[in-house]
């Protein structure tokens, strides 16, 4: 059965209007969204605890007054004794790489010295509490716990607490066990905004974070920014993507198969091929035609192709790169024969994954780099979660007496100029008579 999947070219008049209504698919919240969720936040922050034992009983069907919000270390433990040995090596292993990986990402206090003894510099500290949200609707994600969670952890987080809701009070064992072996401290069972707000306003048994990273649906998302301020969060992440850059000399099965991974996720998901090969395109389709009825989430992946997936083809190698930045994907693949060269000559996207033995798929659960990425285009100014999202930068400066001199004649002229005498006085009290 035939797949319909939207086709572009860029020899066609209308194809910028046709790629720029393809990218407009930006989940925005609407206003009874916007509206349910400040409700909650303000249940949360008024209430507390309270608000929670409802908010679970509601929409998880467990009593989280009875039963407790928190899951106690040895559930954790056990979980690592209830999957299977394979199971485990395949967490240890992600971990393990994820780690050395952000370990690369490490940066040091620094400063220097002049010559009039005036020291300058910047100090790093990490956060010092951060909050991991885990989706756990429709499928769980161990691997979104790896990546969050190790990241904090090497950036040396003291306490790193994960919310996740959790149908009628019971955690999956995956889930847990990479809670464990990544090194998360505490481990609630809320979900949703609520749990958003219980981490940006702490409640009697949840802390309050510093910042608040991971996935969510429409209303995490909607909470998480409209808590930012009060906390840190690390971004609000759209539907997932990918973006294939391909020429002929790749196999078009496994072209299929990877816009069919990233399509899997839900039907909001996007998946792009773009071409300067029409031959390509069409052994594509082929395959995309073949493949899909062997696919378990067949409906899904349909539904996803159809409603936001497209096959690009341009006339040039130029505009493959030109397009490809306009789209700044959150997963990039270059399977070209020059893949190294035109991942030089792009400049937007969450992931590069160069030649044809990269998968996306290895990318999202044990190369190592993060898979938190922006989405939507925001690539064009955002970057992946890492180390550097789990520290904070102090400047140093430290003035000696002779650098008071010169900076301060200065600093006084400036603030005069812009009328704030305090400051200016405040400059020149430490100035020496001429």
């Amino acid at each position: 059965m035939n797949v319909d999947i939207k086709r572009l070219n860029s020899a066609h008049d209308s194809f910028d209007a046709d790629l720029a209504s393809l990218l407009n698919r930006q989940q925005a919240s609407d206003q009874d969204v916007e509206q349910t969720v400040a409700e909650v936040l303000g249940h949360v922050a008024r209430n507390g605890d309270r608000a929670l034992y409802h908010y679970t009983q509601q929409f998880d069907g467990f009593d989280a007054e009875a039963r407790g919000l928190e899951v106690r270390q040895d559930r954790l433990n056990l979980a690592l004794e209830n999957i299977s040995p394979k199971d485990r090596e395949a967490l240890e292993f992600a971990v393990e790489r994820v780690r050395e990986y952000h370990q690369h990402q490490m940066q040091e206090s620094w400063q220097y010295e002049e010559a009039d003894g005036t020291i300058l510099g910047q100090k790093i500290t990490p956060l010092q509490r951060a909050g991991l949200y885990v989706p756990g609707g429709k499928a769980t994600y161990p691997s979104s716990v790896i990546m969050i969670a190790v990241a904090a952890k090497v950036a040396g987080v003291p306490e790193l607490i994960m919310t996740s809701p959790t149908p009628n009070g019971e955690f999956n064992d995956m889930v847990l066990a990479a809670a464990k072996l990544s090194g998360v401290d505490r481990v609630f069972r809320v979900g949703g905004a609520q749990a958003i707000g219980a981490m940006a306003y702490g409640t009697e048994t949840i802390p309050k974070v510093d910042k608040i990273a991971g996935p969510g649906n429409i209303y995490v998302a909607t909470a998480k920014r409209q808590v930012f301020g009060r906390v840190g969060i690390d971004m609000i992440a759209g539907p997932s993507e990918v973006l294939v850059v391909a020429d002929d000399s790749v196999e078009p099965d496994w072209i299929a198969m990877d816009l069919f991974a990233q399509a899997e996720h839900d039907e909001l998901a996007q998946s792009i091929l773009l071409t300067n090969s029409e031959l390509l395109a069409e052994r594509v389709q082929q395959s995309i035609d073949r493949l899909l009825s062997t696919m378990e989430r067949a409906d899904i992946i349909r539904a996803a192709l159809k409603d936001h997936g497209a096959i690009i083809v341009t006339q040039t190698r130029q505009q493959l790169i030109d397009v490809a930045d306009k789209i700044a994907a959150e997963h990039l693949e270059i399977f070209t024969e020059d893949a190294e060269a035109l991942a030089h000559e792009i400049s937007h996207a969450g992931a590069m994954f160069i030649g044809p033995y990269s998968s996306e798929s290895l990318g999202d659960y044990c190369a190592g780099p993060n898979h938190v990425l922006p989405t939507a285009g925001t690539a064009r100014f955002s970057s992946p979660l890492g180390v550097y999202d789990f520290q904070k930068r102090s400047s140093i400066i430290k003035v000696s007496e002779q650098g008071a001199q010169e900076m301060g004649k200065r600093a006084s002229i400036l603030a005069r100029g812009e009328s704030l005498t305090a400051h200016a006085r405040a400059a020149e009290y430490r100035l020496k008579d001429d």
